[in-house]
């Protein structure tokens, strides 16, 4: 199968369903942003150190692979024409991989587990530190221009169901457990966070 299709050669692509719309489409921009977002994960992951006897990786590893599953999930319900602008929307919606509605518990209690060791802030957090941590930071600010792309998305369209409403609460709570887990490799690392002293 060839990668190329020549379709969108004039600037339009295919929503689930077959609906052509154009690149600069609001959809296009808030799922495009969670690919890039997805991508900064795997570089994430690939910046990771393998376990050893000594240290573990593994639950890191495993939470990121999480995160990057259900961020294919919300972009394929972006991805999805509305019941307005395709009368067979339902029918193609139903074939979408649920949204997993335990995501943010998973992220939560990861959060609470990792801000454990961690000292309260007392000032504001400075992007930085170790590469794991600033790596992570590029993904907790890349995670809230997605997040403000789907809010204005779901705006400016006028959409507000269960799946719409449960995709903001998992982007904003996907924005706090990169915070955390900045912090978290920070700490692993023992390197002191910087911070800003106004």
């Amino acid at each position: 199968m060839k990668i190329y299709t020549r379709t969108g050669d004039q600037g339009s692509t295919s929503l689930f369903g077959g609906q052509r719309v154009s690149k600069a489409d609001l959809r296009l921009e808030a799922y495009g942003t969670l690919d890039e977002l997805n991508c900064f994960v795997g570089w994430l992951v690939a910046l990771l150190p393998s376990s050893t006897t000594k240290e573990s990786w593994d639950t890191e590893r495993a939470e990121l692979a999480d995160v990057q599953d259900q961020l294919f999930r919300i972009g394929s319900h972006l991805a999805m024409a509305t019941d307005q602008e395709d009368p067979q929307a339902a029918n193609w919606r139903a074939k979408l991989p649920a949204l997993d509605q335990q995501f943010v518990a998973r992220l939560e209690k990861s959060m609470d587990r990792m801000d454990a060791d961690l000292k309260p802030l007392k000032n504001f957090v400075l992007p930085g530190g170790s590469t794991l941590a600033s790596a992570t930071h590029v993904c907790r600010a890349v995670a809230r221009r997605a997040e403000r792309n789907v809010v204005r998305l779901f705006e400016e369209a006028d959409l507000d169901s269960h799946s719409h409403r449960e995709i903001a609460r998992q982007l904003n709570r996907l924005n706090d457990y990169f915070f955390v887990l900045a912090r978290h490799f920070n700490r692993r690392a023992q390197i002191e966070e910087p911070v800003w002293k106004a």
